[in-house]
């Protein structure tokens, strides 16, 4: 006698983004998986609390509507999403330039042409680009070879006054790096979904990505504030001392601690904080990020929610990333976030809200991918691995990696000649 779909008991270890698509990609197959989350919430990485009504992320994250995987899993509408202009405002010295696309907004074509950003060489170089990026696949851009952002941006033949002012900050809110080591494919594929898409945030902020996913989960056991000790073929162990039976699991979540023969391959992380505070309101024209372009200035990137949400309140909330790295405390850090805010932006009347050190934002990867087999997430015979760490640090890098050992799952149980020896006590 066959066992039912139903019947296996496929475990997924975090209910971030890639532990969610995993469940849903099962689901569609007629399984009932089970995720198991040390937090009382879905999310993991992408997450959202609200302080009066306000939707605080987590960290400075943008949904791009260009990510194939979003195409595919999100229901865009429902999200209500709202979004960023295509350009940026760039500050230096008490002097702010706004520059932008004007094939895709054309009242950026005055404040671009006027800006003293890069050279008219340098501006036809970002089409030359985009044209390029337009015509390269996904695929292509991933089997390119790989160099740093820096280098591949100097071959493009950018001037250095471009990479500083404009691409150093962009791309360091990004990467989470005020270097430019990240790969060039990373530059590329994230340049030409920027191209393709918009960047935009969900009314209710960016936890209402996971949020949506979970919704969509309809025969899917949860067991929230449950931490994990141990995952190994056929078990996994809690913290709390129990064991459970588990015919086979995805650890969609940071492996080295969970397997013991991953221990000491530990990941490397990049951090970042952001920080939010309640200022008197702002005139603006555009929905635009901030870009601090200072070398001086420990801020990275400034944006106002209410110009974003197109909110009516007399003040406005300002969120700060900060990307470079420091040893200062909080309460310093606020202070020093404060001051860069009333120098550069003329700020005076600064409140402080809230203040997120995320010191595990992205992994830091080298050799990044885009594609895996399934059969390429199977760590042992039964346990298999999920998480934008396998491929690269994006949110479509995580729920493609869910995604991948999802079926990397389906395949090894649909196409074994002994079912048996994953379920026996069922038979």
């Amino acid at each position: 006698m066959g066992v039912l779909k139903s019947k296996y008991k496929i475990h997924i270890v975090g209910a971030g983004v890639s532990g969610l698509i995993a469940a849903t990609v099962l689901e569609q197959k007629g399984y009932h998986p089970i995720i198991i989350e040390s937090t009382d919430r879905v999310g993991g990485r992408v997450k959202t609390d609200v302080l009066n009504q306000i939707p605080l992320d987590h960290g400075f994250q943008v949904l791009l509507t260009g990510y194939p995987m979003v195409k595919k899993y999100l229901d865009l509408k429902e999200l209500q999403l709202f979004y960023f202009d295509p350009g940026a405002s760039i500050v230096t010295d008490k002097k702010k330039m706004t520059i932008g696309d004007p094939l895709r907004k054309f009242t950026f074509v005055i404040p671009t042409l006027l800006s003293k950003i890069g050279s008219l060489g340098d501006k036809i170089k970002i089409v030359k680009l985009q044209k390029k990026l337009r015509k390269k696949t996904i695929e292509e851009i991933f089997d390119s070879e790989e160099t740093t952002t820096m280098e591949y941006l100097k071959s493009c033949g950018f001037s250095e006054e471009m990479i500083k002012l404009f691409f150093l900050p962009f791309f360091s809110g990004i990467f989470l790096e005020n270097e430019l080591s990240t790969s060039s494919r990373m530059f590329e594929f994230i340049y030409k979904m920027f191209g393709e898409g918009y960047a935009a945030i969900p009314k209710d902020g960016i936890g209402a990505i996971p949020n949506q996913l979970k919704a969509k989960l309809k025969n899917t056991e949860f067991i929230f504030n449950t931490e994990v000790a141990q995952v190994a073929d056929g078990h996994i162990s809690l913290k709390n001392g129990e064991t459970m039976k588990s015919d086979l699991t995805i650890i969609a979540t940071d492996a080295n601690a969970l397997v013991s023969n991953l221990r000491g391959q530990e990941i490397l992380w990049k951090g970042c904080d952001t920080l939010y505070f309640e200022v008197e309101k702002q005139d603006s024209r555009f929905k635009v990020i901030e870009l601090f372009a200072n070398e001086e200035a420990i801020i990275n990137s400034v944006f106002s929610l209410n110009d974003l949400f197109e909110w009516n309140n007399p003040n406005h909330i300002l969120s700060v990333t900060v990307v470079k790295k420091h040893k200062l405390t909080t309460d310093d850090l606020i202070k020093k976030v404060t001051q860069e805010l009333n120098m550069y932006l003329e700020l005076t009347k600064v409140k402080f809200l809230r203040n997120y050190s995320i010191k595990m934002a992205l992994p830091d990867i080298r050799n990044v991918q885009n594609m895996i087999s399934p059969e390429e997430t199977r760590l042992t015979s039964r346990v298999f691995l999920a998480g934008d760490t396998l491929l690269n640090g994006s949110l479509n890098g995580a729920m493609q990696s869910g995604e991948l050992a999802a079926m990397g799952v389906i395949n090894l149980l649909e196409e074994s000649q002994d079912l048996a020896q994953f379920t026996s006590e069922y038979i």
